[in-house]
């Protein structure tokens, strides 16, 4: 029975061309190989996301007069609705977290060199996405805690110079959040996004699949001293299948998570209401946000604060991206200045998520 169905696809898809990439695909195994697992993992959680948002999405009604109340049915009355809710908001965070974890841990390996410079710059849009997926999603609750927190992000983005009045109308659909605001984050969530997603994730893992995964510079040169030593494993089926592990694993944790600490929905946003004391975004935005809380009003008397802040966010992202391209190889000099900008910027995003998280 198994030979004839892999014949008749055969026949009509051309099943053993197509899945012959996999069969010749090999995995570098040293010291570092854990970290491998981290993209699929976050590959995973994104899969989560689209299962659980379909199952939201037949009860979710995107107007402000409807949206909390259409999410409080969902916990109270629809049977798991809390579950899924609960899995679907857990599993936006834990995947973030593990794109930020897979995101360094390229960084610090080094895998971005030639020719894996588009692999890395598709992997970091595919980051803002996973960001902007974050905040898209944080204010179709229509809760207190995501309205006056989108309010909040959406004038730091009026802050950039020249564009920033117009990109803050674009996102809020006016001059104010309101149900306008509520309707455009849902297009982009269930429907920009997850396009623009899927196209550049089918070309991130089609140059995955097309260059192969990296070794450290450390372990190929000792490879290339000592050939003998050079090991890989399969793709298919070893490595896979270790990755399936690692899925369980994700899963494990996400269903605890999400049993144990159930998504509070809070109160419904009320835009006459004041603003509530120590209001905060998401984890993954607190460092921004708390840096720019920490920059004067006026710097030298002459720039805004803000806009200064902003404009040094967006320098960094860039260079960021561009990362590949200053890391030449063979440059020792500037593999260290690579190294170190590495981790002062891990070692950065750490420290001041952790500040915000305490501040008052």
């Amino acid at each position: 029975m198994r030979t004839r169905i892999q014949n008749w696809l055969d026949e009509r898809f051309g099943w053993e061309d197509l899945i012959a990439p996999l069969r010749h695909k090999t995995v570098p195994l040293h010291k570092f190989s854990l970290w491998y697992f981290l993209g699929g993992m976050t590959l995973f959680l994104f899969g989560i996301q689209v299962i659980t948002g379909i199952m939201l999405l037949l009860y979710y009604r995107p107007s402000a007069n409807e949206a909390f109340e259409s999410v409080q049915y969902i916990m109270t009355r629809v049977q798991f609705g809390w579950l899924i809710r609960s899995i679907h908001s857990w599993s936006a965070n834990l995947m973030i977290f593990t794109a930020f974890l897979h995101m360094f841990s390229v960084a610090f390996l080094r895998a971005y060199r030639k020719p894996r410079e588009l692999t890395w710059v598709s992997g970091m849009v595919l980051l803002f996405l996973v960001m902007g997926f974050g905040f898209s999603g944080y204010l179709l609750p229509w809760n207190t805690l995501a309205f006056f927190a989108t309010k909040v992000g959406t004038e730091i983005t009026g802050q950039v110079p020249v564009i920033g009045k117009w990109m803050m109308i674009f996102l809020r659909g006016g001059e104010e959040v309101t149900g306008a605001t509520l309707s455009r984050f849902f297009g982009f969530h269930v429907a920009l996004l997850p396009g623009i997603t899927t196209m550049l994730l089918l070309l991130h893992i089609g140059l995955i699949q097309r260059l192969g995964m990296s070794a450290p510079p450390s372990v190929e040169a000792e490879w290339k001293a000592a050939p003998e030593k050079k090991r890989v494993m399969n793709f298919f089926p070893n490595f896979l299948l270790r990755e399936i592990m690692a899925w369980y694993v994700a899963l494990g944790v996400l269903g605890a998570l999400a049993a144990i600490y159930p998504w509070d929905l809070g109160a419904k946003a009320d835009p006459f209401a004041a603003a509530p004391a120590g209001i905060k975004p998401e984890w993954y935005f607190l460092f921004m946000f708390q840096t720019l809380k920490l920059i004067p009003a006026r710097v030298l008397h002459i720039v805004d604060g803000e806009v200064l802040g902003v404009l040094v966010f967006g320098l960094a992202g860039l260079l960021w991206v561009l990362l590949p391209f200053f890391d030449k190889e063979g440059s020792q000099r500037r593999a260290r200045w690579t190294m170190g900008a590495i981790i002062f910027a891990l070692a950065y995003i750490v420290a001041m998520t952790i500040y915000g998280h305490y501040a008052k």
